[in-house]
């Protein structure tokens, strides 16, 4: 047996090797491409480039691990089957549970593996991949300038512009700037109709040329009302041209290990995410109590067991019968707009509740994902090895297209559940693990059909049926056309 056990761990591990490296270099480069505009053309030196990769590959392994896991199991025993070597070791006595034990605990171990990257290495990953992409982006915060959004990178101002265009992309459209100051005594805008990027390469200035456009001033200083605020000074000045710099000195001070970002739910650990919870948690009971309470009172639920006002020791049953015309008239215009107002109160308190529930939600679903997903390599071992063991073939043809159309199903269900505990629909422990509540079965199914030399479905049993209404079908017409 220890002989047998070696064969079928080589020939597992030899494909497996071989596809999961290639599937990491496609997801890598994947996710390269999709962050090529950011740090193209930054001066970015190679050794932080491979860094970055270094990253998005420490990433890609979680995903890489299972899909490279499932086409190896159709590959390798399916070149068994293909080659009757599962008939030989089936005449000898030896079942397909038995004979694949060995990749069974082998998958228990990459589960394992799994989980402790997806725990451990891939938050970290994450962290340092997209602060790094950050701070590359912001190497040259001229070429970082998104059209169509405001850009808030650049410490103190706020940029945004309608479109970017021209042969060196440095011509802007509808530019507005908008200037932030730490002592929020003044607001400060600027408009124009035009502008052009002309800052060199290493200077410390973005230097902006901007045409047609006004320059808006008004001093708040610590005016709190309206009618202060209305009586501020304010300037409003046009110009032609206006050369705007802007000192960009200390974000050109490249540091790639500098942290902006580390709250993502992606960059926190099992343990990590189980903390945030609890501190989203609590918040979230206490705006809902304090909300239902608001709700209460203004809606005067409270004063419903007090005594009447209207003085009278019997009341009709029709509330508005007790009044006057006059009165009517007041009680139903009061009742509006009350409740008009209720409504909006309560529609707006609905939306935030369920803003932060999904936040909650999010948080929560990505915590059993983590779990699930790492389970993933011995759900899709099951599906692969009994799928290859059918089909009876191997090399890399059939077993890549059923392998691809497998993982997209499991990622399709995967993002659903995810999308569904977000928006509430399910429970977020059912979104996290819908992938494996629905393809667990079928790989049991598969299995089963396997140790009992059956195809995937038995056509037969569909077929017979078919065959037989056709057969009574054509016994009439001939009969009918012979008499």
């Amino acid at each position: 047996m220890r002989i047998l056990n070696r064969y079928i761990l080589k020939s597992f591990l030899i494909p497996f090797l071989a596809t999961f490296f290639v599937i990491l270099f496609v997801l890598i480069m994947q996710a390269l491409w999709l962050e090529f505009d950011k740090i193209a053309g930054k001066g970015i030196s190679f050794v932080i480039i491979f860094k970055f990769l270094g990253y998005i590959a420490m990433m890609m392994v979680p995903t890489a691990l299972p899909i490279a896991i499932l086409l190896s199991s159709i590959m390798a025993l399916g070149s068994m089957a293909e080659n009757y070597e599962f008939a030989a070791i089936k005449s000898a006595g030896i079942s397909l549970q038995r004979f694949i034990t060995p990749l069974i605990i082998l998958m228990v171990v990459m589960s394992f593996l799994n989980f402790l990257f997806l725990n451990y290495v891939f938050p970290y990953a994450s962290l340092k991949s997209k602060n790094l992409v950050y701070n590359m982006k912001m190497k040259e915060p001229g070429l970082a300038l998104v059209p169509g959004t405001f850009n808030d990178e650049i410490p103190g101002y706020s940029i945004k512009f309608e479109d970017k265009y021209g042969e060196e992309d440095n011509l802007l459209k509808t530019v507005k700037i908008y200037i932030i100051e730490s002592n929020n005594k003044k607001n400060k805008t600027i408009t124009a109709d035009r502008g052009k990027i002309v800052s060199e390469e290493g200077s410390r200035y973005l230097t902006l040329l901007l045409y047609d456009g006004y320059y808006f001033e008004d001093v708040m200083g610590t005016r709190n009302t309206k009618k202060e605020r209305e009586r501020v000074p304010f300037n409003k000045v046009h110009f032609d041209e206006y050369q705007f710099n802007i000192d960009v000195s200390k974000i050109g001070n490249f540091d790639p290990d500098d942290l902006k970002y580390k709250n993502g739910k992606e960059m926190l650990s099992l343990k990590q995410l189980d903390y945030y919870l609890d501190s989203l948690k609590t918040p979230y009971r206490e705006y809902v109590d304090n909300s239902a309470n608001r709700i209460y009172k203004v809606l005067r639920v409270n004063k419903l067991y007090e005594n009447d006002t209207i003085g009278k020791t019997s009341l009709m049953p029709i509330i508005l019968d007790n009044f006057d015309e006059k009165g009517k008239d007041y009680v139903t215009e009061s009742a509006m707009t009350l409740v008009k107002g209720n409504i909006e109160n309560i529609g707006n308190s609905k939306n935030a509740i369920l803003n932060k529930q999904k936040i909650i939600n999010s948080y929560n679903t990505e915590y059993h994902k983590r779990i699930a997903f790492a389970l993933a390599c011995l759900v899709l071992f099951f599906i692969g090895a009994p799928l290859g063991s059918i089909i009876r073939k191997g090399g890399f043809g059939l077993p890549m297209i059923l392998a691809i159309f497998i993982f997209v199903i499991y990622f399709f269900i995967s993002v659903l559940g995810k999308n569904m505990a977000g928006s509430g629909t399910v429970l977020p422990f059912v979104g996290g693990w819908l992938a494996t509540f629905i393809l667990a079965p079928f790989g049991f199914l598969l299995m089963l059909r396997a140790t009992k030399d059956k195809g995937i479905f038995n056509f037969d049993v569909f077929m017979q049926p078919i065959v037989i209404f056709f057969q009574k079908l054509f016994y009439k017409l001939n009969k009918n056309k012979s008499s």
